[in-house]
């Protein structure tokens, strides 16, 4: 195979929305890797793709980032799930970090049943929908991001540095094993690793198409991951893939 066909195969493989592996493509194309590199390097100048550590994704994929509005109308019913998964792993009387994001939202909306919580959370939306609850609710200062409404930058970020917190439950535009848990924007990655930080447990809630999926910015590493809460229709392959790294807690199945 000429090397521009095998070039096109390859942006082809990347359209379709899943991030690409060096070792999958030698595999695929039964070339070495240093001619897969060549490939990805070519390809990522002619601004085709974005290379990753490890292989590559859609050049728009990386940085690109779906209002809060947009993300709120897509897989909602393993949202809704997670969330009420995820409330299930908090105990009364525990100090809970929550991420800006649509499914930890979720997991706000299902925490009428507990007692005696301290709530702390960068999202405005969270903080209306938990101010007629009994729970005690701490909305750092910042700056507002209107396309997810949160709160970041450095006075948030200086406001989480004197916290400890039990349980940390964080959103993700991605999740890799090799690039870990990551976010296309830098100021909101940078708040969502402090969170992380300050936390004893760190859980992600995610559904199962932010799976080998890399956006721009790395906020921790899979190894710093505590449980990822995610669905059934996760494929087994990647089940069995991940939790040779993390605990997955799965939702949505028939025992549910």
């Amino acid at each position: 195979m000429l090397a521009k066909e095998r070039r096109r195969k390859i942006v082809s493989l990347i359209e379709k929305g899943k991030t690409v592996k060096v070792k999958e493509l030698c595999d695929k194309f039964a070339v070495s890797g240093s001619t897969i590199r060549r490939d990805l390097k070519k390809l990522e100048e002619e601004e085709l793709i974005s290379r990753t550590h490890g292989g590559a994704v859609a050049k728009e994929s990386r940085d690109f980032e779906p209002s809060f509005i947009e993300k709120e109308d897509e897989h909602t019913e393993a949202k809704s799930k997670i969330g009420k998964k995820a409330a299930k792993l908090i105990n009364d009387g525990e100090t809970i970090i929550l991420d800006a994001g649509t499914t930890t939202t979720q997991l706000a909306k299902s925490l009428d049943q507990h007692q005696d919580l301290t709530i702390v959370t960068n999202a405005v939306n969270i903080a209306l929908e938990l101010s007629n609850s009994p729970h005690q609710v701490v909305l750092p200062g910042g700056d507002l991001k209107k396309k997810t409404l949160a709160l970041v930058g450095p006075a948030t970020e200086d406001y989480l540095e004197n916290l400890h917190a039990d349980k940390v439950f964080l959103g993700a535009n991605g999740i890799d094993l090799e690039a870990g848990v990551t976010t296309p924007d830098l100021v909101e990655a940078n708040v969502k690793s402090k969170m992380a930080s300050k936390a004893k447990e760190v859980i992600v809630l995610a559904d199962e198409s932010k799976f080998d999926k890399v956006t721009l910015v790395k906020v921790i590493d899979i190894t710093d991951v505590s449980k990822v809460v995610t669905d059934y229709k996760l494929d087994q392959k990647l089940v069995s893939k991940y939790r040779a790294l993390v605990d997955l807690v799965m939702v949505g199945g028939e025992k549910e």
